[in-house]
């Protein structure tokens, strides 16, 4: 068994040719740009590209596979060097009575992907764009998903906007097939002690993934995982934590960075602290448009807090260019490079928050009211 790093939500947000995907996405998020930036920038050994349902992208992986550039696994999954690729889709979904939340389905091979494509088009106004509306019910979807053999995911699961919990429903079961969900995603402004609040969602494996909207963000949050190898069929072991597989941990944003860590009114944007917060109405404004955020609750197996390299005071592209040019990937500066060398290269300064990040002892101040958060400067070394 071994060790991997993997971050399972990555958005495509053109193709080569230029056409949208993801229409918030960057235009350099292509699938293959993707792939090289996870595996030799990053350093991440498995990803997820959740927007391979596309038929524009679809032809981007056969020509891929087809030149030899890239190829499909036994076990499921594409390898491009250092970097297994699961190919998945987000997915829009409303029930009656509820409001809207996004499911992450993957697939173990692009030949499913195509598959299961080819029945979403049929309930699907455009399948080719990320994240569309499908017309049919959750259950359905999860039950097609899993009939190809796929895994499926409820996506940043506490997120006020297109969530199970932030907007669809309080109880899982009111949408989705308990029986059939693979594990599920906590989502920027959350972590396992918020979630654990939750007992409906003990039985189930934690993901925590970036939500990346462009290459830069890949990796702000992800997961260490045990797995014999980097592959689709392990990836379900390790989410059904069978045969010693396992997510052996999550790193993530401290929620206080997060954009929706507290309650705040939509009206007028004003934050609420903790004695506001079972308030109906705005103390501000008086508008009743009060959009209720993740609560840190109690205790859940371990979270560890991950400040991405971006939120470093000082760690502007120049110096992160030379850390890159010595020690090879982000994982490395994050992990791995003993403090010695770290401060020989970064200096004192940004060497300091690199170790304390590593530490989680950073001092965070708090986002929300769709903000993110920051690293405060005066806890440096």
């Amino acid at each position: 068994m071994n060790e991997y790093f993997a971050d399972l939500h990555i958005h495509i947000g053109r193709t080569e040719k230029g056409e949208p995907v993801k229409i918030s996405g960057s235009r350099d998020l292509t699938f293959y740009n993707i792939a090289r930036e996870s595996s030799e920038r990053k350093g991440i050994e498995m990803i997820g590209i959740i927007d391979c349902q596309s038929p524009a992208v679809q032809d981007e992986i056969v020509a891929y596979l087809d030149k030899g550039e890239m190829a499909e696994l036994e076990g499921g999954g594409i390898r491009y060097h250092r970097t297994t690729v699961l190919l998945g889709s987000e997915i829009e979904v409303k029930e009656p009575g509820m409001g809207p939340a996004h499911l992450l389905v993957f697939m173990p091979t692009l030949a499913a992907m195509q598959d299961f494509t080819a029945w979403m088009s049929r309930h699907m106004k455009n399948v080719g764009l990320s994240s569309q509306r499908i017309y049919a019910p959750a259950k359905a979807v999860q039950d097609e998903a899993i009939g190809r053999g796929g895994i499926v995911i409820p996506a940043h699961i506490f997120t006020p906007y297109k969530s199970v919990y932030g907007s669809g429903t309080n109880r899982l079961a009111n949408m989705l097939d308990p029986d059939k969900v693979a594990a599920v995603e906590l989502g920027l402004s959350a972590d396992t002690a918020m979630a654990s609040c939750l007992s409906e969602l003990d039985r189930y494996s934690f993901v925590s993934n970036s939500d990346a909207h462009s290459l830069g963000k890949i990796g702000r949050e992800y997961n260490q995982i045990r797995l014999k190898s980097p592959t689709f069929a392990e990836l379900k072991l390790a989410l059904a934590r069978e045969q010693g597989r396992a997510i052996t941990a999550n790193y993530g944003l401290n929620p206080r960075l997060g954009k929706y860590h507290r309650t705040y009114c939509a009206l007028c944007e004003a934050v609420l602290d903790e004695t506001e917060a079972a308030v109906e109405t705005c103390p501000r404004c008086g508008g009743a448009k009060i959009v209720r955020e993740a609560q840190i609750a109690a205790h859940r197996p371990p979270y560890r807090f991950q400040v991405p390299l971006e939120f470093i005071p000082g760690l502007g592209k120049k110096k992160l260019a030379a850390l890159l040019d010595r020690f090879g990937t982000e994982m490395n500066i994050l992990h791995r490079v003993p403090e010695r060398e770290l401060r020989e290269a970064a200096g004192d300064e940004i060497a300091g928050y690199l170790l304390r990040a590593r530490s989680g002892e950073l001092t965070v101040e708090v986002g929300g009211g769709g903000r993110y958060g920051k690293v405060m400067r005066e806890s440096a070394l």
